[in-house]
């Protein structure tokens, strides 16, 4: 169970929204900060990055201090892919390392205040390692290694409405008999959970059956990429921090990612 301290620091990565009298937040601005968050990542070194006064840091959805989370150990990066919110100044970073005695496949959501993209509000993480839920960082990076994530093409993006429909109803699965058919799945659609790979996507499907709500639920949204992330608590299955990726192409999904921590704290 998530402290009442771990939901008012939830409650506050949700506000750091965009002042409307504040400067356009740039899609350049948050992938530059993204990419410097995988340079702090690569070298273990936090302190390269431009922090604001109010900084946060967040692990496997609990507040903790950057000196001891992820960002102060050195990982080699065999794959990383970001995305970007100019609506929410947010982005989503996805990275895997193979390498070492403890591979990851790490989830990430960076928050800006005020539109303000030269220092960092928020790191979000979500990590899973050996003994997650179904996981194998080699059989992960096979896999999305192949995908692609090229931009789509003005005129045939999905809205922003349409991106978090499908984000929502895909966490809805379990809780909701109606929500698997509400979303609008592609014919070949790859669905990678950890390291368990499904094509099609709407192949074997939850329908309902659990009471409780999965919650905590932190976005980011790009109509550029077709993408959404939602990073979560998975209240449905054993309440455990989640990372729920899904991109649109055509207005059909085209892939799923998850990132699941089954130890619910830490490392």
């Amino acid at each position: 169970m998530v402290h009442l301290r771990h939901n008012a620091a939830l409650a506050a990565i949700l506000t750091l929204t965009p002042s409307a009298s504040a400067a356009d937040c740039t899609r350049d601005g948050l992938l530059s900060a993204a990419h410097s968050y995988l340079a702090a990542q690569t070298a273990g070194k936090p302190s390269t990055l431009l922090l604001s006064s109010n900084f946060t840091y967040q692990q496997n959805n609990k507040v903790s201090a950057i000196a001891s989370g992820l960002l102060s150990t050195a990982y080699p990066i065999a794959l990383n892919r970001s995305t970007a919110d100019t609506t929410a100044c947010a982005s989503y970073t996805m990275w895997i390392s193979t390498a070492g005695a403890k591979p990851f496949v790490v989830s990430t959501q960076i928050r800006h205040a005020n539109n303000d993209t030269s220092s960092i509000a928020m790191i979000d993480t979500v990590s899973a390692t050996t003994g997650d839920l179904f996981f194998d960082a080699k059989k992960t990076l096979g896999y999305i290694q192949k995908e692609d994530w090229t931009d789509i093409p003005v005129g045939k993006r999905p809205s922003r409405e349409l991106l978090k429909k499908v984000g929502d109803g895909y966490l809805d699965m379990w809780t909701d008999a109606k929500a698997a058919d509400s979303i609008p799945w592609g014919t070949e659609c790859e669905r990678v959970e950890g390291s368990q790979y499904t094509n099609p996507c709407g192949k074997t499907l939850p329908r309902g059956g659990s009471k409780k709500n999965n919650g905590l639920r932190r976005y980011v949204i790009d109509e550029v990429m077709g993408s959404v992330d939602v990073l979560c608590q998975f209240d449905s299955l054993g309440a455990w921090p989640d990372s729920h990726e899904v991109r649109v192409v055509d207005g059909k999904v085209k892939y799923v990612h998850t990132v699941t921590n089954m130890r619910g704290v830490g490392t």
